[in-house]
């Protein structure tokens, strides 16, 4: 019993550990990294930020990663930086959802291009934001005379919630999960 016991905890930790390694790391500019000269529009054009990602900053001393409010970020302005860092290697846990905004805190570096906007998405959701269809009935029928025959009610079609919004959804969640089971079942025997 006591190895069963210990191969499951082991087995848990494993799959645990998984989850954790779903986040992306991410070399802001790649091999141009934070500097002059870097289109960051475009470089952010073919990516999906998601809450648990990191972004990494790689830089010379001349230079500064400044996050910074969208009012600093339009004006270029590093005087009211949320956070602050010049060291050369600067790594930013993405831990909420919305736009973040980061500039080169040195002077007319970010007018010269050093900004970088990323919106971050909830890691957690399916990414479905279709509205539910509506469908309508046709045109009553009427007798001979004109008069209506019967009155049908439009109705609504309501996509399934129960899991489209689940965790399990992932269906690398939900392998991890079924991997649980199965080992659960398989060392209970």
């Amino acid at each position: 019993m006591g190895k069963k016991s210990g191969f499951a905890s082991i087995l848990i930790l494993v799959l645990c550990s998984i989850v954790p390694c779903l986040a992306t790391v991410y070399t802001v500019g790649d091999s141009n990294g934070w500097g002059l000269g870097v289109d960051y529009t475009t470089w952010t054009s073919d990516k999906t930020f998601n809450v648990g990602d990191s972004l990494v900053f790689t830089y010379g001393g001349s230079h500064s990663v400044d996050e910074v409010k969208k009012s600093d970020y339009s004006s270029c302005s590093a005087a009211n930086a949320i956070t602050s860092d010049g060291s050369g290697s600067t790594t930013i846990e993405l831990k909420k959802t919305g736009t973040h905004y980061f500039i080169c805190g040195v002077s007319s570096h970010c007018s010269g291009g050093m900004k970088l906007s990323v919106d971050v998405n909830d890691a957690s959701s399916t990414g479905n934001t279709t509205p539910p269809s509506t469908t309508t009935s046709p045109a009553p029928p009427t007798d001979d005379d004109g008069t209506t025959t019967t009155t049908p009610t439009p109705s609504t079609k309501v996509p399934n919630s129960s899991s489209s919004g689940s965790l399990l959804a992932n269906p690398i969640v939900g392998a991890v999960v079924g991997l649980v089971i199965g080992w659960t079942q398989l060392l209970s025997r």
